[in-house]
């Protein structure tokens, strides 16, 4: 066999007669934060409208997968990547780009940036992440998405063609909306929605158009299973800044506690006790005082910290170990 030139797609031929050849891509989740937003970077590629993740094919010049990442990214959005984390490799036949291609691997990867640059070929912008997840926003209260959004899945869950399955989708529900509400369980949401037909991926999946007229299929879509890969990364995130220190790749050298805490809360999407922030933030000893201070608009100055790197050679988790947020329901 020929070596695919320079440039071509990694493309691995699958057993006679058992269709088109397996291709691997590479997407790259890459988020930034203020004290009021996460944010995610999306591109627009060729005349497609629907939004995406920075992605492409790993090519035969790429020595590694992350190097091919890090490739296309600066190719599409001129944005360099520092921290940088291998996500989940995602391989469904059903839920692929283009079935005509043949199957695909997507090797998705989290990155988290301080510094938003974009640009690049693929019309770069920076979004919040809670376009695509309204339901995933507790800061200000229950999400106004919320109810509309459970008494659809709880229709679909007594829709189910046997008893068993009724009791199965009911559970799922259960777990993934409960009371005490587990803001890790994003990706759990989010199939729910798929399975239930309340997204639009899973009916342009089936090859159909979403119901006329139907107002309620929640948040905006992504190409391909972006949606999906996000909803992963998310979860991924918000369980990993509880053991450890990653939300300082999302800070500046210096900042206050109180913009730790709303970037925190931002990524978390629920809000958190204040003092029992800075209790926990001091107890894990985490931050160190740079000395200077921060003049605040209507209050006291608030002093500047940092984020003392020693703690990663004292313990192995170092983190911000959250409660998860009591559900607060409206009536």
């Amino acid at each position: 066999m020929e070596r695919p030139g320079a440039g071509a797609a990694v493309l691995m031929p699958l057993e006679r007669g058992r269709g088109a050849s397996l291709s691997i891509r590479l997407s790259a989740v890459i988020v930034t934060a203020t004290i009021d937003e996460p944010r995610l970077l999306t591109v627009h590629i060729g005349h497609d409208p629907i939004e995406a993740l920075p992605s492409g094919p790993l090519e035969v010049e790429h020595r590694t997968l992350e190097v091919g990442l890090r490739a296309w990214v600066e190719r599409q959005t001129a944005q360099k990547l520092g921290y940088v984390e291998q996500l989940y490799t995602f391989g469904d036949r059903d839920r692929v780009e283009d079935a005509r291609a043949g199957r695909a691997l997507t090797v998705a990867y989290l990155a988290l940036v301080r510094e938003a640059r974009p640009g690049g070929a693929g019309e770069a912008v920076w979004q919040s992440w809670y376009r695509h997840f309204p339901w995933e926003d507790w800061r200000c209260g229950q999400p106004a998405t919320l109810p509309p959004l459970e008494a659809r899945l709880s229709s679909w869950a007594r829709q189910a063609a046997s008893e068993t399955e009724r009791r199965l989708r009911a559970e799922r529900l259960g777990l993934a909306f409960a009371r005490s509400w587990n803001e890790e369980l994003v990706l759990e949401r989010y199939e729910l929605l798929y399975e239930a037909g309340l997204i639009q991926e899973s009916w342009r999946d089936l090859g159909r158009p979403a119901l006329p007229g139907d107002g309620l299929l929640f948040g905006v879509p992504m190409a391909a299973d972006h949606r999906r890969v996000l909803a992963t990364a998310i979860g991924r995130l918000r369980g990993k800044i509880k053991y450890r220190p990653v939300v300082f790749e999302l800070m500046p050298p210096a900042f206050t506690l109180l913009q730790l805490q709303r970037t925190v809360e931002a990524l978390s999407g629920v809000r958190l006790h204040k003092q029992n922030f800075r209790r926990l933030v001091e107890h894990q000893g985490l931050v160190e005082e740079t000395g200077r201070i921060r003049a605040e608009t209507g209050g006291r100055p608030a002093r500047l910290v940092r984020f003392r790197r020693e703690v990663l050679l004292e313990r192995p988790a170092p983190g911000l170990r959250l409660r998860a947020a009591r559900r607060v329901t409206v009536s």
